[in-house]
């Protein structure tokens, strides 16, 4: 395949490698070649091309327990889904020819698709409910709570948060700019909860206060930053998609104009006295 900003072709050896390339900038989709027999699997809605080829077939949960885990292992994968707020189903997308053969998925918003190799982060990547686009057949896409009530109620991405697992490559969609950051052991990082987009399990997440009463009233930036403690990787991105469609909102509605934060507690109050309004 041809390069790209993020491309990876098959190395000889490994079973469960694919050749991808992610194309585009803003509006980007990502390109998967298949060997004969190899499959992918994808969030329902996010095909965009294939192959002659390639036969696609829809199947419960996310695929991975489709050829030997029996009734109840597809409707626990369909139930973990539906938890995360995903689809019930998901594509299956198997090359059936000869030679090489490519599909390819596209993301929903503008933004970033970051590919990842499980295995190269311990088998477990933690991201936004969202997050999951594609992946080479074997990822299991799971739910992982979070066990703090605080954070639960205001991290922003509630108490279910999505788990991937598996050794082999997965696609995850973050929206905006992206910007990965490795904290050694007891590193710290302040992030806008809405920004935090994925870490690995060995990062600690918790909450910590945005500052004094003047910065929680009239500051815009909510009550609570998302607390990041090394070590591990995590993933920021610049443009949480709740972000974008509240601002499209407000700019569509009578009055509604620019809103620059979206955490004040005082409401339109807040707004009005930031002079967002």
């Amino acid at each position: 395949m041809s390069s790209s900003p993020w491309s990876h072709s098959r190395r000889t050896g490994v079973a469960d490698d694919v050749d991808f390339a992610i194309r585009g900038s803003d509006l980007q989709f990502v390109e998967i070649e298949l060997d004969p027999g190899e499959s992918a699997v994808a969030e329902a809605g996010a095909f965009v091309w294939k192959d002659a080829t390639i036969e696609m077939t829809t199947v419960f949960g996310d695929g991975s327990e489709h050829d030997g885990g029996g009734f109840m292992g597809k409707l626990l994968g369909a139930g973990k889904r539906l938890v995360t707020g995903a689809s019930l189903f998901t594509t299956v997308f198997t090359h059936r020819g000869q030679g090489k053969a490519r599909v390819a998925f596209a993301a929903p918003v503008p933004g970033t698709i970051l590919p990842l190799k499980l295995s190269d982060l311990g088998g477990t990547l933690i991201c936004q409910k969202d997050s999951f686009l594609a992946a080479a057949r074997g990822v299991s896409i799971g739910i992982a709570f979070q066990r703090r009530i605080m954070t639960g109620l205001f991290g922003g991405e509630g108490f279910v948060m999505q788990r991937l697992d598996g050794d082999g490559w997965v696609f995850v969609q973050m929206g905006g700019t992206l910007v990965e950051r490795e904290l050694g052991p007891g590193e710290q990082l302040h992030v806008d909860t809405g920004c935090l987009a994925a870490y690995t399990p060995s990062v600690e997440f918790d909450l910590v206060t945005a500052g004094g009463v003047r910065s929680v009233l009239f500051g815009g930036e909510g009550l609570f930053f998302a607390r990041l403690t090394g070590p591990g990787k995590v993933w920021i991105q610049s443009l949480p998609f709740a972000r974008l469609a509240g601002r499209v909102v407000a700019a569509a509605i009578p009055g509604g104009g620019s809103n620059r934060g979206e955490g004040s507690i005082l409401g339109p109050l807040g707004d009005f006295i930031d002079g967002n309004r």
